[in-house]
């Protein structure tokens, strides 16, 4: 027969990867926990070049194959998963989203168990006509069992061991003994002792196990993915012909009109074109007071329209929204796992094989050496490795770690993975820069100078050559044009010199403008009656404008402080967290807000490079050193910092692609609540992780010295898991 095989084979990686450049992604039924992790980096990692070419994210059960793997086809991966017992598809990027892990029949199937032994048990009670033998069972006391009662638990074994039986055989099939194989050698030896109820119960509660994990799990799952639901799936265009149509949101263009009822929410970013509401941004920016929206201002998708018809113009496409980019930063952000998270995964590849082994020793060391029963040691050795089970201590950091980078989320703080969570709980030392940070960032011309010119040229001549800035004093310059009705002429060739100031063409004219440190490049002289030092010492910022060697006048600006950075500074201290400033600035502003809100220790007059080796001498003083500031000025110190903070992130694509963490608003009492946060996480991992070797600990000494059954073996897994997870959960109600 003709080889077809050409024309209809799978894709490989590297084809895909062309449509797909952060790689390709795979829902894996059946993995649930770390330990098939571990058999999908065995197995698939070959394919793939390396294991370290897959990234894993447990909690929704996915396999990412990354860009720079090596080719193999999309069919060879999914046959070499299937090998292992678990199913691998392929999942597009929407679906990637929309994919739900919940399964209906592992709950109906571990009721229908529950039922089944319940039945058995009550058989029993009926047959012994007394409670004191139906305890007997639990006691592990041999009792007679009669066939009707073999027949219920028979049903509970049935119902309960479907997805441990067949992933127990592919385990058998590697000679690579897992959790699942464990348990069904279990249940199959107590049957050959005739144990039916303890078959029956280990059985059940695995089953059990099994699904309250994953309905925990979920809810941690669903934490996050409520974010996808936050944005309409579609909105209410209007059309060139004025008439209005409800079409899909990935379909509206950029430059569109869209309207917004009251009540229903923003579908995409925009800016206000016609109509005023209040909005409520808490998806977005964790606000709790409804944003009043007026005509020029900006709105996101996602958030709520109040009172007010809106009218929105089109600035950002549904795939590159600002809720778009958070969804995708919490998505990534589970990929990059914490150091205790990390450490938590390298302890278990060690310590399951040690268990497996002193298990082993446990079996045939007595009955070798104490000449003890063999069906005795071997029975106390499979209770042993039920306990020693490492998934309680393997799913209860990343359920933590996820609640807690859900909560952030709910506050407007987008951190981008586990390891700069962990990372703020630590911290020693945060430097701000001053502009945008600790201030409001919208400095406001306060009085002009003329020197060499009249006011209004001064004030046009510096819009114009600010004209295409976002710096805060450029839109300073711009809003006093636009407040004195005044048409600035063009500017060309203009060039911006980093943390000193602009030059520009201005009819076939020269033109400069700066700080004054920039200005005394060009001024040979400066008029005797300037008084520069007393306007300093006010704490003002002043502005320079030339011509070429001429000095044209000065502008003075304001900056005030952000109305809650006092009492944030004073909530860090108290935190242990030393406040520094650093900044551009000159030292008497520097000083002048500094004292306003609390801050000792101040840095300025700095160039971004000499921001970045501030940032490297505290950390050799500090070690643990967190940088705020803008994310784009600032981003090399963002960058240099053991924590990079983006302030005001909104509509700031090079604030959130500079920061570690992102402050979707500009309120600085994130910050504390952040600290606060990051170390009740650690907190309650390290609990989590010391609870669950301790009840391991305590039970394996009980399952030596043969005061624990299988059962309570499980039991005690089971409760260990659960507690954990629940533990974990409890970051979901982090409040400020």
């Amino acid at each position: 027969m003709e080889d077809k095989a050409g024309c209809c084979e799978s894709p490989t990686v590297t084809s895909d990867r062309n449509k797909e450049p952060d790689g390709l992604v795979f829902r894996i039924e059946g993995m649930d926990c770390a330990e098939e992790i571990a058999i999908l980096k065995q197995t698939v990692g070959p394919l793939v070049g390396g294991e370290g070419h897959l990234s894993f994210d447990l909690l929704h059960g996915r396999m990412k194959v990354l860009p720079d793997a090596g080719q193999v086809s999309i069919r060879e991966i999914q046959k070499a998963v299937s090998r292992t017992g678990m199913k691998a598809t392929l999942l597009e990027t929407e679906k990637v989203r929309n994919h739900d892990q919940d399964r209906p029949w592992q709950s109906l199937f571990t009721l229908l168990s529950g039922l089944s032994l319940a039945a058995g048990l009550g058989w029993h009670l009926y047959e012994a006509g007394s409670l004191d033998q139906v305890l007997a069972l639990f006691a592990g006391h041999k009792e007679e069992v009669h066939w009707p009662e073999k027949i219920a638990f028979g049903m509970t074994i049935v119902f309960g061991a479907p997805w441990v039986v067949t992933k127990a055989g592919y385990a058998l099939l590697r000679l690579r003994p897992d959790m699942n194989l464990l348990m069904t050698l279990a249940v199959a030896g107590a049957l050959a002792l005739g144990e039916w109820f303890e078959a029956a119960t280990v059985t059940f509660l695995f089953a059990l196990a099994l699904t309250l994990e994953r309905w925990s799990v979920n809810r941690a799952r669903r934490a996050v993915t409520s974010l996808l639901e936050t944005a309409p799936d579609t909105a209410r265009m209007r059309l060139e012909n004025g008439e209005e149509k409800q079409v899909p949101v990935t379909s509206v263009p950029l430059g569109a009109r869209v309207i917004v009822l009251p009540g229903e929410k923003i579908p995409v970013d925009g800016r206000v074109v016609a109509g005023e509401s209040s909005v409520n941004q808490a998806p977005i920016t964790g606000e709790s007071v409804p944003v009043t929206k007026i005509p020029g201002e900006e709105v996101f998708a996602g958030t709520l329209n109040g009172e007010g018809v809106l009218e929105i113009t089109v600035e950002k496409t549904a795939a590159d929204t600002t809720l778009a980019r958070i969804i995708r930063m919490v998505e990534e952000a589970h990929e990059r796992k914490a150091t205790v998270e990390q450490w938590v995964e390298r302890f278990a590849r060690i310590y399951t094989p040690v268990v497996f082994l002193a298990a082993l020793l446990v079996w045939v060391g007595p009955p070798l050496l104490l000449e003890a029963t063999w069906q005795v040691w071997f029975y106390r050795a499979l209770v042993l490795l039920v306990i020693a089970c490492p998934c309680a201590l393997v799913i209860s950091t990343p359920v933590s770690i996820v609640a807690a980078l859900a909560s952030s989320s709910r506050q407007g703080i987008l951190v981008k993975g586990g390891v700069y969570l962990e990372r703020p709980a630590v911290l020693k030392v945060m430097a701000f820069d001053k502009t945008g940070t600790l201030t409001c960032g919208e400095p406001a011309v306060e009085r002009i100078v003329p020197i060499g010119a009249d006011e209004s040229s001064i004030v046009a001549l510096a819009a114009a050559l600010e004209k295409h800035s976002t710096h805060p004093v450029a839109e300073a310059f711009r809003r006093q044009a636009e407040m004195l009705k005044l048409s600035p002429p063009l500017a060309e060739s203009v060039k911006t010199i980093a943390g000193r100031g602009v030059t520009g063409q201005i009819a076939g004219k020269t033109f400069w403008l700066g700080s004054i440190r920039f200005a005394t490049e060009h001024v040979e002289s400066w008029p005797k009656d300037i008084q520069i030092s007393r306007l300093e010492q006010e704490g003002r910022t002043l502005i320079a404008l030339g011509s070429d060697h001429q000095l044209l006048g000065l502008i003075t600006l304001t900056d005030n402080p952000r109305p809650e950075a006092a009492t944030a500074m004073e909530r860090l201290r108290q935190l242990g967290i030393r406040p520094v400033m650093l900044t551009g600035d000159r030292q008497t502003v520097a000083e002048h807000i500094a004292r306003q809100i609390g801050i000792e220790e101040i840095y300025a007059g700095l160039l971004p490079e000499a921001k970045v080796q501030l940032v490297e001498e505290l950390t050799k003083r500090f070690r643990h050193v967190a940088m705020i500031g803008d994310g784009i000025n600032d981003a090399p110190a963002l960058a240099r910092a053991e924590v990079g903070i983006a302030m005001g992130a909104i509509g700031s694509d090079a604030a959130i692609e500079a920061a570690d963490i992102a402050l979707m608003s500009d309120d600085l009492l994130h910050l504390p609540w952040l600290i606060r946060h990051a170390r009740r996480t650690l907190w309650i991992i390290r609990e989590n992780i010391a609870f669950a070797l301790g009840v391991k600990a305590v039970f394996m000494g009980l399952a030596i010295m043969g005061q624990a059954t299988l059962w309570m073996a499980v039991a005690a897994d089971m409760g260990a898991s659960l507690l954990v997870v629940a533990n974990g959960l409890r970051l979901l109600r982090s409040k400020r």
